[in-house]
């Protein structure tokens, strides 16, 4: 994808990569005239398309399955709580809503890495997948960015930022979220392709003009917003924060401490060696890095190795943003309580006929009441 997932086309699945090295030629041949050679390259063949066949299926669907089970569960509850939803609440749904779509993606991958790109109606399916995987890549860490600020107001400046708090939360989040995210995924649309490449399809971005340009530049734009840009939000913020309450005594003082300085560390250890890797990337194809076929192949698997940790993120972020909440445990108990009761009622009503139908009304509005 544009600036961020990479194209898989020459990495995975060609057994061709992007770079290509010099052949040392002699100009003296005389078949061949003079000089028109010299700039002759030989492309260099990657060693990770078996590692990425069996790698990157198999973590993709274990982060599938952690992303669905805890962010579902956010989902699940923060629906049940509707009415008494806080404005952190409603950025742990933006959040999870996110993580959500973007682990639906991963299995197409996972496939496409597996045995490449074979699915029905293939290119809308490609612009499909590769849109709503780049609006939920870059809206995660922008919900992150937005939580960080909002819990530097509610701490830093707790007596006068109520009203700011709930513009952050209710309306400028899907300006500075959701509309910058969908309009980061229109090159998706408009270049997203399935291309053959030595038998193999996969789903790529085919640009007009120098490829090697429109690469780079989506790169560096990935790593600036998806990465340096709410990176400096969130490491401010949290900053600011850590000395605030590091002035501050008490029991929850320290532990609102203790949390702040994993959020911090998570994000980063997560994130910052797949975007150190996809820089490197970058400067090779723009020549600035001096490459070989060796140097090549390391920064390939490495960019595999990396992303599979920074996609990891998104089964920590209900972890992080929710399960330690004192509230989201007591609401998610509620919540349970009240299918459970729900359930035994709906037994309950078939021996029971009319009766019960009452009973589950007024369960359910003592439950939307508390």
């Amino acid at each position: 994808m544009h600036g961020s997932k990479r194209d898989l086309q020459g990495v995975l699945f060609s057994g061709v990569s992007e770079f290509m090295i010099d052949v040392p030629f002699d100009n003296s041949t005389d078949d061949l005239g003079s000089g028109d050679f010299d700039d002759l390259t030989e492309p260099c063949y990657t060693q990770n398309t078996s590692f990425n066949q069996i790698f990157l299926p198999v973590v993709f669907s274990i982060i599938f399955v952690i992303g669905i089970v805890g962010n579902g569960l956010v989902v699940v509850v923060m629906g049940y709580q509707k009415k008494s939803r806080t404005m952190t609440d409603k950025y742990r749904l933006h959040l999870s809503v996110a993580d959500l779509l973007f682990v639906f993606t991963l299995p197409f991958w996972s496939a496409e890495a597996a045995q490449g790109w074979h699915f029905k109606i293939p290119n809308v399916l490609c612009k499909g997948i590769n849109s709503v995987y780049t609006i939920n890549l870059y809206s995660i860490v922008l919900i992150l960015a937005f939580i960080s600020l909002d819990r530097y107001l509610a701490i830093v400046h707790a007596t006068n930022s109520q009203g700011t708090r709930k513009l952050l939360a209710e309306k400028i989040i899907y300006a500075g979220v959701w509309l910058p995210a969908v309009l980061l995924s229109v090159p998706d649309l408009i270049f997203s392709t399935v291309s053959e490449v030595e038998g193999v399809y996969g789903c790529n971005h085919i640009y007009p003009g120098d490829q090697v340009k429109w690469e780079t530049s989506f790169r560096f734009l990935h790593i600036m917003v998806g990465f340096i840009f709410p990176g400096l939000i969130i490491l401010t913020c949290y900053c600011i924060i850590i000395s605030k309450l590091s002035h501050s005594k008490g029991h929850q003082k320290r532990r609102a401490l203790k949390t702040t300085v994993i959020l911090i560390l998570a994000f980063f250890a997560c994130l910052l060696p797949y975007y150190i890797c996809l820089g490197m990337e970058a400067f090779i194809l723009l020549g600035t890095v001096k490459s070989d076929c060796i140097l090549q192949d390391n920064v390939d698997k490495w960019i595999s190795i990396t992303e599979a940790v920074a996609f990891f993120h998104c089964c920590l972020n209900p972890i992080l943003y929710a399960f330690l909440g004192a509230k989201f445990k007591m609401s998610a108990h509620n919540a349970f309580s009240s299918v459970s009761r729900g359930s035994s009622l709906k037994i309950l009503s078939k021996k029971r006929g009319g009766l019960s139908s009452v009973s589950t009304e007024s369960e359910s509005s003592s439950f939307h009441s508390s």
